[in-house]
């Protein structure tokens, strides 16, 4: 995969000019970095002044790139690009859509059951969609209809809000309230306010699946509960122990307010505070509890119906100290929100809602079984008074709002401002269409087409003279054939997983008798981060990396050295998935996300000359020596005894003589003996230069090759964990019983592409495109899926990186 642009220079001279500039580098380091951000600023301030000029683009920004987006991030989106500042919104928060003004429609397409393993496993399939989009980003996977979530969502008041003069000075305040811009105006039923699974994960509450949970237990719950669905208040306090903040008392109550379970808690570990101020607790008090966290646990499992809905005040601190996932919450601390995002205590919600004192002074710590009966009825009033009323009733005495209405007593009530995304667009005069099967999508009928198939769908929408200003179609060709063949939307997730992790698998030996997994580990940790490893025959390994940039880095600089006088080698897999591995990925390489792109790893010097001057490798001698000689018989320098301890601006100093360097991206967690970064060119010749001294690199400890992993993906095995296959065999049955099936969605994956492709032909210039591979969400998986989006452009346009 190596280019050879750049000419070679001789190493003494290449060295010598390596070194100036890496001093001169190093001098203009500060400065160079101030005139980035200086240059980022001014950038921004032009775009805010509509000054800046070039085509409409979308941009993630670097720090929420490896962030999944939910359906509500993505309809910020959707808000700015068809409404825009004239109508008062505001950038979304997670990326940037420059030159706003010129963006003239707005089309989502939804393609119904793929996700983002799909996508990748899929990936010289899915022509159309790797090339026309620039953008990507994985998203977390909505549990609603994602067509009438994004037509029913809710915008922020703008310009198309009634006018000032019709509405009293008290609407005006309850409007523009917290609590009303978050739930409406409208008093609902209890689910309206129960949690969804993307707010939960947003908000770092316990949910089933999500990376931190995988102790908790959780609770017998159905998918979905409903406006009657029974109540129950919970509360907790806790103690610390050396192991952190553990349980030390639980309270259960019902709707009714009758305490089903109020029980002290041993904790495992030893308490070093019982934080009796607060918890009430002490030291006799839990001396005779032989009760355990896990008793507490059963007892909350069958206490609890499977349609329960849980309230709580902070309820996720309740569940974390439990351990317990439940999916119904509702949290007061969010029902009664204050401004810009604080919370009301418990006991000042209790005294100004409920007229009832709590967590007084004269108590000694809180009682968690009036607290929980307190979050209980906090809820119920809500619920029973509606969001409006509970603020006109709480303005004063809660909130601090001093309101005189004086509007005249024959002034007709201002009409309710329309907050429906779908509701405004019309407003102003802007036409939208749904397009796609029957479903539940909140959308004027005459505003919606129903086709039984994709090809009606894109027929229908090419035959419109007058395309819609904002349109959502919906293609559900893949999503049926997974139904005509008998398949699940898991079983072809867990196929794909294998797939994918086969490109990141190495196969290497033999090895002298008596190698173990942790000299492999040692041997080939240079390359990358290892996912695991596994001996084979006693003197071959397979070896999984996190990064498919760690195999190619494995294939390319170890294969054929010579461990203990014996040569090795190093492979790809050979399986059915692989055998278009290395067309992947050259594919891969040229991806519009990676043209830029190269990946980089900085050794240690001992390592460096491991693989250039391979050593006798002895497992019983320590592979580095902090004293004395290192195992190479190197004297060991400073850095060959401690972690390589680099920054950003260390591969930038070394890299930006081939070229403008845009950004470094430094993996999380450094080898002890490597460290990973990911270089950003702002050109391509940048990155080509460098392929092409890549053996002056090498001498100076760096490995490099271009980055095939996708810049949103933090780790191409993350993505493609398996969620209920475990073990090499049952992958092994998983390939061979979908094969078979692969071949025959192949074809429909490649017709669905051909017609999405035909979808974005079909759009004007300067229409947003977005399509969304929803992923699935159900109660016991959640796949991601993947978002790309792109703003096209006339066939001049030129792509940058």
């Amino acid at each position: 995969m190596e280019a050879s642009l750049a000419p070679q220079a001789s190493s003494s001279s290449s060295a010598a000019a390596a070194a100036n500039h890496s001093r001169k580098r190093k001098r203009s380091a500060p400065h160079e970095k101030a005139k980035r951000l200086k240059t980022e600023q001014v950038g921004d301030e032009e775009l805010q002044r509509g000054r800046a000029s070039g085509p409409p683009r979308v941009s993630v920004l670097l720090d929420r790139l490896q962030q999944p987006i939910t359906l509500q991030e993505l309809t910020e989106l959707l808000h700015y690009a068809a409404l825009g500042k004239p109508c008062g919104i505001k950038q979304p928060s997670w990326c940037r859509l420059h030159h706003q003004k010129k963006v003239h429609r707005v089309n989502v397409a939804i393609a119904e059951g793929l996700t983002q393993s799909h996508f990748y496993k899929h990936y010289l399939t899915l022509q159309h969609l790797r090339t026309n989009y620039s953008t990507r980003v994985t998203f977390t996977p909505s549990s609603e209809t994602i067509a009438s979530g994004i037509f029913r969502s809710e915008v922020p008041k703008g310009d198309w809000s009634p006018a000032p003069s019709l509405q009293s000075p008290l609407q005006k305040v309850v409007n523009q309230h917290p609590v009303v811009k978050t739930f409406g105006k409208q008093k609902r039923g209890l689910t309206a306010y129960v949690l969804s699974k993307e707010e939960m994960i947003k908000k770092h509450y316990p949910v089933k699946g999500m990376i931190g949970f995988e102790e908790f237990v959780c609770t017998d719950s159905s998918d979905s509960v409903t406006d009657h669905s029974p109540l129950f208040g919970i509360d907790c306090e806790m103690c610390q122990t050396v192991n952190g903040h553990e349980l030390t008392h639980v309270s259960l109550v019902d709707s009714s307010g009758t305490c089903l379970l109020d029980e002290l808690v041993k904790p495992r570990n030893q308490i070093i505070d019982y934080l009796t101020c607060f918890s009430g607790i002490t030291a006799a008090m839990l001396h005779p509890v032989r009760t355990t966290l896990r008793d507490v646990q059963a007892r909350l499992r069958m206490l609890l119906p499977n349609d329960a809905v849980l309230v709580g005040h902070s309820i996720d601190c309740d569940l974390a100290a439990l351990k317990l996932i439940h999916p119904h919450v509702i949290d007061t601390s969010l029902l009664y929100k204050r401004e810009y995002g604080q919370k009301f205590r418990l006991k000042m919600l209790a005294e100004a809602v409920l007229k009832r004192q709590i967590q007084t002074d004269k108590q000694k710590g809180h009682d968690p079984l009036e607290d929980a009966l307190a979050a209980l009825e906090l809820a119920q009033y809500f619920i029973q008074k509606g969001p409006a009323q509970v603020v006109e009733l709480h303005l004063e005495n809660l909130w601090g709002y001093t309101v005189v209405d004086t509007a005249p007593s024959d002034c007709e009530p201002a009409p309710s401002p329309i907050n429906r995304f779908s509701d405004i667009l019309q407003t102003l005069g802007r036409s939208v269409a749904y397009l796609g099967k029957r479903s539940h999508v909140e959308l004027d009928l005459s505003k919606q087409q129903w086709h039984k198939s994709d090809k009606e769908l894109l027929a229908s929408f090419k035959r419109q003279t007058n395309q819609p200003f904002f349109s959502v179609a919906q293609f559900s060709s893949f999503s049926n054939q997974l139904k005509l063949l008998g398949l699940h939307q898991e079983q072809q997730h867990e196929s794909a997983c294998a797939d994918l992790r086969d490109m990141c698998v190495v196969f290497a030996g033999p090895f002298p008798v008596g190698f173990s997994e942790r000299d492999v580990r040692r041997l080939f940790r240079c390359c990358g981060p290892i996912q695991r490893i596994r001996t084979l025959n006693r003197v071959h390994a397979r070896v999984e990396f996190q990064l498919l940039e760690g195999a190619t880095l494995a294939v390319k600089t170890l294969n054929g050295l010579s461990v203990q006088g014996q040569s090795i080698k190093v492979r790809r897999p050979v399986h059915e998935s692989t055998l278009d591995l290395d067309v992947a990925l050259d594919t891969l390489t040229e991806d519009t996300s990676n043209t830029c792109d190269l990946y980089a790893v900085k050794l240690r010097r001992s390592q460096a000359e491991r693989i250039r001057n391979p050593p006798e490798i002895n497992r019983h001698t320590p592979e580095v020596k902090c004293s004395g000689t290192s195992a190479n018989g190197l004297p060991p320098s400073e850095t060959d005894c401690e972690h390589l301890q680099l920054t950003e601006e260390t591969f930038r100093e070394t890299f930006s003589r081939f070229g403008a360097v845009e950004d470094v991206v430094l993996l999380p967690k450094p080898e002890i003996k490597a460290q990973h970064a990911n270089i950003k060119f702002e050109s391509s010749e940048g990155k080509q230069a460098a392929l092409s001294s890549s053996a002056d690199l090498q001498r100076e400890n760096y490995l490099i090759c271009p980055s095939v992993t996708p810049r949103h993906l933090a780790s191409w095995v993350a993505m493609a964990t398996s969620t209920g296959v475990d073990g090499e065999a049952a992958e092994e049955t998983t390939r061979r019983h979908s094969s078979s099936q692969d071949e025959e969605l192949i074809p429909i994956l490649a017709k669905l592409d051909h017609r999405l492709g035909k979808l974005f032909q079909s759009l004007p210039e300067g229409t947003l495109s977005v399509v969304l591979l929803p992923g699935l969400s159900s109660g016991s998986s959640l796949l991601p899926g993947l978002c790309l989006m792109e703003v096209k452009r006339d066939s001049r346009g030129e792509r940058t990186c």
